[in-house]
C-alpha cells in the first residue's frame, strides 16, 4: 500500500508534495523569491549559509506545498521571517494553519520578523542555534 503523505528525505533536493510541485509552480515561484530576497533574508542568509551555524541550511525550499524561507532539513528545523503584512489577521490564521500541517510532518517552526532579524541578529542566531 502506497502511502499518500508527503515525507522530508533528509538527503533529498526534493521535498514537496509531487501533486503539488508541478501544479504550484513551487519551482519558479521559490527560484524567484531567491533571486529577490527582502532585506532580512539576505541579512539571515549571510550568517547561515555554508554551515556558519554548525548545520546546512536553504532558503526558499518547498516542503509539501509551502515554500518555507529557510530549512535545516538534518534537525527538521523551519525558520520563517515575517514582514509586517504578516500581522493581518488572514495571514495570521494562514500561517498559523501553515505552521500546524509542517509540525504534522515532523518540522518545527521558528517565526521571527523581519526587525528582529535587522535589528536584533545575534539574538535571533543565538534563538536558531539553541533550536538546533
Amino acid at each position: 500500500m502506497e502511502s499518500t503523505e508527503p515525507y522530508l528525505p533528509q538527503d533529498k533536493i526534493f521535498t514537496a508534495d509531487k501533486k503539488q510541485y508541478g501544479k504550484l509552480e513551487l519551482k519558479a515561484r521559490a527560484r524567484g523569491m531567491r533571486h529577490e530576497p527582502t532585506p532580512a533574508e539576505e541579512k539571515l542568509w549571510r550568517q547561515s549559509r555554508g554551515s556558519q551555524l554548525g548545520v546546512k541550511f536553504r532558503r526558499q525550499h518547498s516542503i509539501d506545498r509551502y515554500i518555507a524561507d529557510f530549512v535545516c532539513l538534518s534537525h527538521r528545523l523551519i525558520v520563517e521571517l515575517d514582514g509586517s503584512g504578516h500581522l493581518e489577521p488572514d495571514q495570521a490564521d494562514y500561517d498559523s494553519g501553515r505552521s500546524a500541517m509542517l509540525a504534522e510532518l515532523g518540522c518545527r517552526v521558528l517565526r521571527f520578523s523581519n526587525e528582529q532579524v535587522l535589528n536584533q541578529t545575534e539574538t535571533t542566531l543565538a534563538a536558531i542555534k539553541a533550536s538546533l
